[in-house]
Order: C-alpha cells, then sequence, then structure tokens
C-alpha cells in the first residue's frame, strides 16, 4: 500500500530553485533513506511532505489525502521529527506530550494512556517529570521522537535523527528506529551513510532537487557497477567450471585462478542477480560449490558515483 506519494514537487525560493519536479512514493512497512549532499532539497522536501512549507508547484497524498487541502486528515498519518526538535525546554516530557496531544486532537479520555506508550515506546519514561532542558541530549531526541508517534501514525519522518549524538545515544537511536520499523514505514535523512546502510530497506538519493536513484542498496551496487559481482569457491576443474557457468544468461565475464586444496577460485560479473540459477546448474552437473558470496559495494560509493553522474545527467532508474 502506498503510504505517502510525491507529485512533481517543487519549491522555489527567490529564483533559487530548492526542489525541482521531485516525484516519488513510500510503501508500507519500510525503512526508507533520504540521501543527498548539502543543498539537495532533503530538508526542504521533508517540510513539504508534512505540510510544513507550501510547494511552488506539486501535490502530496498522505494515505490518499492531499497534505494541503485535507491537512487535518492528512496529518493524522504521519509523525515528523525535524533536525531540530520542536521542544519546550521549561516543560517536563509528560507536559510536553500532554501538549502534543491536545494539538493532535488525542480524544482528553485516551491521553494518558498514549503518553504512557509513547513513553515507553522510546525509553523516556525514567525523564518523563524532569525539565526538558535538563536532558542530555540523547533524551532530548527520543522525546523528539516520542511527539512524532504520538496519536499512531502510520509513517514517521526522522530528518537526520542522530545528527550531534555521541556513540552511545547513536547506537541506542538507530534501535529505536528499527523498532519503529517493525510498526511503522519510516522515511530518513541522513549524512551517516553507515547508518542507513544498516537501517534502510530502500534508498532514495536526490541531486539538485530531483531524483537521480531509488531502489535497494543491493541493486543500486550492481548498477554502479555494471552487474553483481559473486566470488566462488568450486572443487572441481576450470574447465567444467567455465562450462557450467557459460550456460547461465545472466553471467557476463568469468575469471578463474587456482584456490586452497586444488579447488578453483571463481570470480562473475552477471547482469543481474542469478545466484539460484548458479545454485542449480552446479547441483544439475553434480559439483559441489563450497563457497558463493556477493562483494559489496559500500553506499558511500554508490551515493558518490550517483551523485557524481548527476552533474553529467541523470542515470535510469
Amino acid at each position: 500500500m502506498t503510504e505517502v506519494e510525491v507529485r512533481e514537487l517543487r519549491k522555489e525560493y527567490d529564483g533559487h530553485v530548492a526542489v525541482d519536479g521531485l516525484s516519488f512514493s513510500i510503501e508500507t512497512g519500510k525503512i526508507y533513506g533520504f540521501l543527498g549532499p548539502n543543498g539537495a532539497g532533503k530538508s526542504t522536501t521533508m517540510n513539504m511532505i508534512t505540510g510544513c512549507l507550501a510547494p511552488t508547484e506539486g501535490t502530496v497524498l498522505i494515505q490518499g489525502h492531499d497534505i494541503y487541502e485535507e491537512q487535518k486528515e492528512a496529518k493524522r498519518h504521519i509523525g515528523y521529527l525535524p533536525e531540530i526538535p520542536p521542544l519546550y525546554m521549561d516543560m517536563t516530557p509528560a507536559e510536553y506530550l500532554r501538549f502534543v496531544c491536545e494539538i493532535k486532537h488525542i480524544p482528553a479520555a485516551e491521553r494518558a494512556s498514549a503518553i504512557e506508550d509513547v513513553l515507553c515506546r522510546t525509553g523516556t519514561e525514567g525523564v518523563k517529570n524532569r525539565l526538558i532542558r535538563q536532558l542530555s541530549k540523547g533524551y532530548r531526541q527520543r522525546v523528539g521522537i516520542a511527539q512524532a508517534l504520538v496519536g499512531y501514525p502510520e509513517t514517521i519522518i526522522l530528518d537526520e535523527p542522530t545528527v550531534g549524538l555521541d556513540p552511545l545515544q547513536i547506537i541506542e537511536i538507530r534501535e529505536l528506529i528499527r523498532e519503529l520499523g517493525k510498526k511503522h514505514t519510516v522515511l530518513l535523512s541522513s549524512h551517516i551513510l553507515t547508518e542507513v546502510s544498516e537501517l534502510c530497506d530502500e534508498v532514495i538519493i536526490i541531486a539538485g532537487g530531483k531524483l537521480i536513484a531509488r531502489d535497494t542498496p543491493e541493486r543500486l551496487a550492481a548498477l554502479t557497477s555494471g552487474g553483481m559481482h559473486l566470488h566462488l569457491s568450486v572443487p572441481g576443474p576450470e574447465e567444467k567450471v567455465q562450462e557450467i557457468l557459460h550456460c547461465i544468461p545472466a553471467v557476463r565475464e568469468i575469471t578463474c585462478a587456482a584456490g586452497e586444496e586444488g579447488e578453483t577460485a571463481v570470480s562473475v560479473l552477471a547482469s543481474e542477480d542469478c545466484r539460484s540459477d548458479i545454485f542449480f546448474a552446479f547441483a544439475d552437473a553434480k559439483m559441489a560449490l563450497h563457497e558463493m558470496k556477493v562483494e559489496h559495494t559500500s553506499l558511500e560509493q554508490i551515493f558518490l558515483d550517483y551523485v557524481n553522474t548527476a552533474g553529467q545527467g541523470s542515470r535510469e532508474i
């Protein structure tokens, strides 16, 4: 099911185009990484998706509701943590969340249980009666996430949720995001690409306010490197290995070398994921396959490849 649909979104500031005809959708039950270099339009896009900023052109649908034409209904389905959490420092987390319940029109009879639930889910119940200004940055970030969860929205949007945190706080917030992903669709932006690689099911990359790539990290890696790279270890002669692999349509390049203890070490470049085809081909030939692993391209390299390519014209996606 489509949770959020962005259609031809555009935002101009005094002649400067921050977001330029951006379109994409996010589906139920996934964690999405939203990436781009500084100035790419990520925060502007998030602000428009959540109705905090009006676009110059374009439409955003949340659960089929236009965020600008049906704001009240659309905003029921999203929670938002901006890069700077919207906290009131002289309130306690419990007081602040009570205020959030009021402005989100949570029925009075349900507020106490809603507050206790989000405090528990974000690990902030132990500090609920302390002033927010007395809390560490990590706990303030948790309170910011708690306000996004009030009302049980299907989609949670997080803008740089771990920025400025220490290593332990980063680990804790990442684990919290993983837990959120079990019950919510999550869209998060981050400059820490290892974080996105660890957390996200799909990656959306923008540059210059335009969409330049969107897929799983694995498929994006295959596209940037010209295909999927596999490494095999086979206890058999090179000639037989070559013969079997050449019968698989997706296999484009094969490089063999002598491996340990008489095995053949094989590097394969395939146009698509053909691991099942390789497995069954060797099984049919009654040859063992001792090892088969994918050579992973880092998300940092994928990101650089796509952003650099965007300056020369976007890839097909």
